[in-house]
């Protein structure tokens, strides 16, 4: 059965449901910078097995927010980038960012979270995740 056959039919669940899980919003994330390798992917993200990597860009690809192309270097191999699908997830991931940061505010919790550089590798302090 396809993952996408086992969506919820509320809206606001089957978007949740797509972005779910521990790495599926780190990796749309990481890929708002533009087209990368699975081997990128998993040098930039900390903590993510590549076949975790894998499993989670598989189910992302068959919901329509990311896709595969032949890499564009002389390497053989394929890059994995975001559909336009996938890039109209950006104000969602930005607005969850300042909502995620209010909330540690609001339970003053503010020195639990961490700087994005602590998960993705590239990123500059002034990002947020």
């Amino acid at each position: 059965m396809r993952i996408i056959n086992r969506l919820p039919g509320v809206p606001v669940e089957r978007a949740l449901g797509i972005l779910s899980g521990r790495w599926k919003a780190i990796i749309v994330y990481t890929l708002l910078d533009g087209a990368q390798r699975t081997c990128e992917l998993e040098k930039r993200i900390t903590g993510i097995s590549q076949k975790v990597l894998i499993e989670q860009l598989r189910a992302l690809e068959e919901h329509g927010v990311v896709s595969r192309q032949p890499s564009t270097d002389a390497l053989q191999g394929v890059e994995y980038l975001l559909t336009p699908l996938g890039e109209s997830l950006r104000p969602i991931l930005e607005a969850l960012i300042d909502w995620g940061a209010h909330h540690a505010k609001e339970l003053d919790e503010v020195h639990r979270l961490l700087p994005c550089d602590a998960v993705i590798r590239g990123r500059t302090q002034g990002d947020q995740l």
